[in-house]
């Protein structure tokens, strides 16, 4: 079950996503296939039926975006949640043999396209939550369980605060 959370970033990015589909590329695809239909014969008519396609590609997921945009509940940063892992943080771990992970925690609309972000439904993810800089997190995957220790928490992505 998906958890019904999400960051700002990945609110606004939702949105934007339907006003894109919705208000550029669905009108732009719509013309197409009005192109196509004056041609005539619809039955073998290739720009019709692929723009037909597109179109409802676009108008299922205009209406999975639209859900979910309800659905869903922005989970803005709070300073109470300094120094422990919550939703939204940006995290830091370290096993035994020195491999390190940095990762944010974010909701699983979210996670698409990057590598830097988990889902808060992931195991990783829950081991982790209100846990500490220092702290032991035991981890239970289908290969046993791994031990991890957390080197640091922020509630800013660190490679923006690098850059600057």
């Amino acid at each position: 079950m998906k958890t019904n959370l999400i960051t700002r970033e990945g609110f606004d990015k939702l949105n934007a996503e339907l006003n894109h589909l919705w208000r550029e590329y669905r009108p732009e695809i719509t013309k197409k296939v009005a192109w196509a239909a004056s041609l005539g014969d619809r039955s073998e008519n290739a720009d019709y039926k692929e723009n037909k396609r597109l179109l409802r590609q676009i108008d299922s997921r205009v209406r999975y975006l639209r859900k979910r945009i309800e659905a869903v509940k922005v989970v803005e940063y709070s300073p109470q949640q300094d120094g422990k892992v919550f939703f939204g943080a940006w995290v830091q771990i370290e096993n035994d043999a020195g491999e390190i992970k940095s990762f944010r925690i974010v909701g699983p609309d979210e996670i698409y396209g990057r590598n830097d972000y988990i889902s808060i439904d992931a195991p990783m993810a829950r081991a982790l939550l209100k846990k500490e800089v220092d702290d032991e997190v035991v981890v239970s995957t289908p290969l046993g369980e791994h031990t991890w220790y957390v080197n640091s928490i922020s509630y800013k992505n660190p490679q923006k605060e690098n850059v600057k």
